[in-house]
């Protein structure tokens, strides 16, 4: 069973919402809507999230997806649709219900920290589960092991204006972890940092995520983070989801011009793997040899590094050191020149086969 479950899911702000609701699944797009006085914030979005799994949702500002995130955990009403935790309907939920599965089942990451300056960093990382009446000496122990968990572990004396803004934010990831919650949802987590505190943040997360298992739904507008954490991915545009898929999915094959004009700058050999672009062993043998091998998740770029140092196809090895299959050369090539994978193929050559027909010629 899915962790989370979207189902229809519209968020309609101003005049006659469910009126607009009906327009809207008529096929209104909101610009008509918004003629009459009524903003469509979201629209239509449905998509589950297995436990586990990162869940990103990307898009520009206005795209919806920040009101998407508030409605997952019942910040938001939704004026149509609802929202299933766990198999529970949290949009049927009694008000104290829902208070209670926010202060203990889901834990929310802020873009701006949010932390108290007043408060120590102990005692902010412990502030969730103040929430929850945890008796001090148990949530000071639990928030010291989430400051641990974040690489904060000497700095729960300190003062929240004497951390960097990296280190902040590290606080606000401890304050979600030390509750413990089943789902983490992160609103622009790391876009208020520098890009290399970011890169650390995102290193950060993907390192804790290996260890806790956390189900996380991880909003950004930067498709190179979206790319780098996500497990699957939203592409929202005007409201809507317009493409639902793995990072593979969205740089290979890319719905409608939208999602192909926005990942063009993308640097596809950092993002996929050399799972994407591998193919069955020509040859019976074919990658059995001594030579330098990647792994299925080892990114193309590298593969590239490995393919300039071998006379023949790089070869994919599993974890058991079987071969699962080889990354040919040309497909390297055509893949980093923007063609997918099945069309990476050698193409006859007019100029070549005329070559040689002089040179038999010649003989």
């Amino acid at each position: 069973m899915s962790r989370l479950q979207a189902d229809g899911l519209y968020k309609v702000f101003g005049r006659a919402p469910d009126e607009a609701v009906r327009r809207l699944a008529a096929g209104a797009d909101r610009g008509e809507l918004r003629a009459d006085g009524t903003t469509a914030a979201v629209i239509d979005a449905s998509f589950t999230v297995d436990p586990g799994q990162i869940f990103v949702v990307m898009g520009l500002s206005g795209s919806g997806k920040s009101t998407l995130l508030r409605m997952l955990n019942g910040l938001l009403e939704p004026t149509a649709g609802r929202v299933l935790f766990d198999g529970r309907d949290l949009t049927s939920l009694p008000a104290r219900e829902l208070r209670q599965v926010r202060a203990t089942k889901i834990s929310m990451v802020f873009q701006h920290f949010a932390l108290f300056p007043h408060r120590s960093v102990l005692e902010n990382a412990a502030y969730g589960l103040e929430v929850q009446g945890v008796p001090r000496a148990e949530r000071e122990k639990r928030a010291v092991e989430a400051l641990e968990l974040c690489g904060l572990g000497g700095w729960a004396a300190s003062w929240p204006d004497e951390l960097s803004g990296g280190m902040q934010q590290r606080v606000g990831l401890a304050r979600a972890l030390a509750t413990d919650a089943d789902l983490l949802l992160m609103d622009e987590s790391f876009s208020a940092l520098d890009p290399l505190i970011r890169r650390d943040m995102q290193d950060q997360l993907l390192e804790l995520q290996k260890r806790l298992k956390k189900t996380i739904v991880f909003i950004t507008h930067d498709l190179n983070e979206a790319m780098r954490l996500g497990d699957r991915i939203a592409v929202m545009r005007d409201g809507r989801i317009v493409q639902l898929g793995s990072a593979e999915d969205i740089l290979l094959r890319p719905e409608g011009e939208y999602v192909a004009s926005f990942i063009q700058d993308v640097d596809r050999s950092r993002v996929l793997t050399a799972a994407a672009v591998m193919t069955e062993p020509e040859r019976d043998g074919e990658g059995e040899c001594d030579c330098p091998s990647v792994s299925p998740d080892t990114p193309v770029a590298e593969v590239c590094a490995v393919s300039a140092r071998v006379p023949h196809p790089v070869a994919v090895r599993d974890a058991d050191g079987n071969v699962a299959g080889t990354v040919p050369r040309e497909r390297l090539v055509a893949f980093i020149g923007g063609q997918e994978p099945d069309d990476a193929r050698p193409v006859p050559c007019a100029w070549a086969a005329s070559a040689s027909a002089k040179e038999a010629a010649h003989a």
